[in-house]
Formats: structure tokens, sequence, C-alpha cells
């Protein structure tokens, strides 16, 4: 059975070590030891290997680097190795630097389907936090600039002491299937051919399955009861931050009436179908890669009986 812990962005993570975000002696004797593991990322992007599929990674020699931005501490490694995050400028220029030829600043979405699965979960979680950083300079509370604490896991104001967290936003993520077929949707400027399940936002004083049988309805016009639903694993989504909460539920009615602001159409398709799908054999219509927690959501039904 597939569990969140399988899911990837998710997988392998570290232990956070989160009694350490506090203490700054410690951080700063981490951050020069020489065993310590370090990445960098610059707009979201991470630095990735030229012609690999891993991270750059870089020990204590990361201090020489110039436009070092904020450092964010993820956690140890099993051999209690400390792992840290850097954002570099947006002026810092790999051509030049240190770092010249070992790698390139790569798109988050395509490096993940390449990185190993420790890797893909620290490259998510840093990219989460440090767009946090960048999007949320300012105390929402007076308007001053606040500033990073506990090693980047938090932001405080210094003139009316607000502390501010990073956010993550619940995205119900479902599949609804009735009578031995699920629907998926797609919007109009995802590439032809290409579906997927149904999502959404969970509004304030909402649950979960309650946000899916609504998002549902508002963008297909299919009816479901929440006591329907069934969870089944989460994601970690870092664009910008989101958590993909992944449920199948089961539609009361079928008939299809599609929101244009929303999608394009909308579809019931057979187990088989989605099989082929899966497999890449169907005549129209290609899968969400296993990247995305939605591959997994119609992988799940799909390899069911019922």
């Amino acid at each position: 059975m597939t569990v969140s812990n399988d899911i990837p962005l998710g997988a392998h993570p570290i232990d956070r070590a989160a009694h350490h975000r506090t203490d700054l002696d410690w951080l700063n004797a981490a951050f020069a030891s020489q065993d310590v593991l370090v990445f960098l990322m610059q707009r979201g992007a991470p630095l990735v290997e030229a012609n690999s599929q891993g991270l750059v990674w870089l020990g204590p020699e990361v201090a020489k680097l110039d436009a070092l931005g904020e450092r964010l501490f993820l956690g140890m490694d099993k051999a209690g190795t400390p792992i840290f995050a850097v954002n570099m400028s947006e002026t810092f220029e790999l051509a030049g630097s240190l770092l010249e030829g070992v790698g390139e600043f790569a798109d988050m979405r395509a490096a993940a389907s390449r990185l190993p699965l420790m890797q893909s979960n620290l490259a998510a979680t840093a990219r989460s936090i440090l767009e946090w950083h960048r999007s949320h300079r300012f105390c929402s509370k007076c308007g001053a600039e606040s500033q990073i604490e506990e090693a980047g896991w938090k932001r405080v104001c210094p003139d009316c002491s607000t502390e501010h967290f990073p956010r993550t936003d619940p995205v119900a993520i479902m599949l609804a299937v009735k009578d031995g077929k699920c629907l998926l949707g797609r919007q109009a400027t995802w590439p032809a051919g290409f579906w997927s399940a149904l999502a959404g936002f969970v509004e304030p004083g909402e649950t979960v399955e309650q946000a899916a049988t609504r998002e549902l309805e508002e963008e297909a016009g299919i009816k479901a009861d929440p006591a329907k639903a069934e969870y089944l694993f989460c994601q970690p989504w870092p664009f910008p931050s989101s958590l993909m909460v992944g449920l199948i539920i089961k539609a009361d009615t079928t008939d299809i009436s599609v929101a244009q602001d929303e999608l394009e159409a909308a579809r019931w398709i057979t187990r088989e179908e989605a099989r082929q799908v899966l497999a890449g054999t169907h005549p129209d219509i290609f899968a969400p890669p296993p990247m995305a927690v939605a591959h997994h959501l119609l992988k799940t039904w799909a390899e069911r009986e019922d």
C-alpha cells in the first residue's frame, strides 16, 4: 500500500533537529565544520550537478562565495551530519565563481523529478521556506521589515515583536469514482492530452473532505458526500508551499457541468483506461508524472479490483 512516505518530495526526510534552531553558537559551529553539507538555491531553483542527477554539495568552503543570502538549517542525516541550504543573491553568477562548470540552477519541477528522494525532499523544503522569506519580508501587523530567526524557520518584527511562521496551504486533490469509472479534468493551458485529478484549496472553516466535495461540484458539477471520502496520502508541494492531500471520493452523480473558468473539460474513464493511461498506451490521454501525487491517486485506484 502506498503511504505518504512513498510519495516524491515527501519521502526519506532527515531529522529536522529543531532543538538546534535557537542555538546560534551551535549553528555557526556546525556551518563551519568540516563535515557540514550545504546546497545552494537561487530564485527557487536548486544548484544541480552538470550532467548528473544530484545536488551540488558544498562544505565549509561555501563561506568563500560572495552574495550569500538566507541560511536555512534543515536538520541532520543519520550520521549526524548537519545540512544547510543557502539562498544566493540574485546578483550571484556561477561564471567566475569557484562553482563555475560544476552545475546549474535548475527549474525545481524539472530537478525534483531527477533528484534522489532525500535530496528532492530537502530541495522542496528549502524552496518553500526560502520563497516564503522572499515574499514575506515585512510584518503584516505594522509593516516594518522583519528579521530571520531560528535558523530560517521564523521571522520576528523588531518594531512590534510579532512572530511570523512559514505557511503551508492545504489542497484537496481528489479522484471522484463511480460505477467503475474515475473523473479526470484538464485546464486549457495544459499540454494537449494531459489530464489529471481535480484539486482545490481548503477554505477557512472547512475540512479537507468538505473542500474536496465543494471543488468537485464547483469545477465539474459532480455531487458527493464528504463522508464518502477516503484519505490516501499527502505530499508537500513547493509551488510555492502547499500540502496536497490525496483523496478518493465516491460520487453521487455522474452528469458533468464544467465551470469554464476552472476547467476546459472533464471526463469519466474506466479502470482499464486508467491502466492504459499509466502505461502510456491510451490513445489520447497521458498521465501526470510520477513526481505528482495525482499520478499516485490514479495508480492506487487503477490497481484496485473493487
